[in-house]
């Protein structure tokens, strides 16, 4: 348990990350760039895919690029919900993306599952209506729903994604984490320099440690959990529900006493509804 506790921290240290690097006035995108090389060197360091041999091997592109292109994009609006709505939503809608999967290996899939899972993912729909909020506001309070739908959504194709290329035998398993990580590194920093060239945005060297900061918190959240599935190899249920309802609760805290954020009566069912989801899907 001692791995799902260091990746329950990483995992709330990162959106802590962004949110005390936004207060200061630093870009997100700026950051987010500046993840990707580290996540890339930890996993040839940390996870030592090793040698492939490219004329036997066939990678899947089809796989890797939109991953890729999703990973940074979904990690700005990551950045951009916590920044309008705050950690707690952040939180419980990257926690709830579970369900996207899940849903996919009902009808795309067509998988059999329980009707005590359907019941969780019900439960669990509900309680990302109550703790997003999905009503329209104008201006700047619209994005108080938007980017956690985002998150939410965005989330749940990645995981998606990842479980098909955990699939895929050609190529193990580490090794396609550090195609993906590479290309998004390449992704984001033609973005970046796009930005800095054609739009003149001035690179902060401060910004450079924080994104660093953000790769490895970023990286050891990923790092803990497959190391909690691997100590925990006959309890994957244990680590599924302290993962996502210690990620929930402890962004909860830090959020409310912290941050300040405010909770209303909606988002607390909402709250309340996301644990009681988990431990369905989980134990059910």
């Amino acid at each position: 348990m001692l791995y799902v506790l260091l990746s329950v921290l990483c995992s709330v240290t990162v959106s802590v990350i962004i949110k005390v690097a936004k207060n200061r006035g630093f870009k997100h995108l700026h950051l987010i760039v500046w993840n990707y090389p580290v996540a890339t060197l930890m996993t040839y360091f940390f996870l030592k895919p090793g040698q492939i041999d490219f004329s036997q091997a066939v990678l899947p592109w089809h796989l890797y690029i939109p991953l890729a292109l999703l990973l940074p994009v979904i990690f700005i609006c990551i950045a951009y919900s916590i920044e309008f709505s705050g950690i707690v939503k952040t939180e419980v809608a990257q926690r709830l993306s579970l369900f996207i999967p899940l849903m996919a290996a009902i009808f795309i899939f067509h998988e059999e599952m329980a009707n005590t899972k359907l019941i969780g993912i019900g439960i669990g729909l509900c309680a990302i209506f109550f703790s997003i909020g999905w009503h329209k506001r104008s201006g700047v309070e619209n994005m108080r729903w938007i980017y956690p739908a985002l998150v939410f959504f965005g989330m749940g194709v990645i995981d998606v994604l990842f479980k098909k290329v955990a699939l895929y035998q050609q190529v193990p398993y580490s090794f396609s984490m550090l195609m993906v990580f590479a290309l998004a590194m390449f992704f984001t920093i033609v973005l970046l320099l796009f930005r800095v060239v054609i739009k003149k945005e001035p690179i902060n060297i401060k910004s450079v440690g924080w994104g660093i900061l953000l790769g490895l918190f970023n990286f050891g959240n990923i790092l803990f959990y497959m190391k909690a599935h691997r100590s925990l190899p006959e309890s994957p249920s244990v680590v599924f529900t302290g993962m996502n309802i210690g990620v929930i609760l402890l962004g909860a805290l830090i959020g409310v006493v912290f941050f300040h954020e405010r909770l209303t009566l909606y988002n607390k069912i909402g709250l309340a509804l996301a644990v009681i989801s988990v431990l369905i899907i989980a134990y059910l």
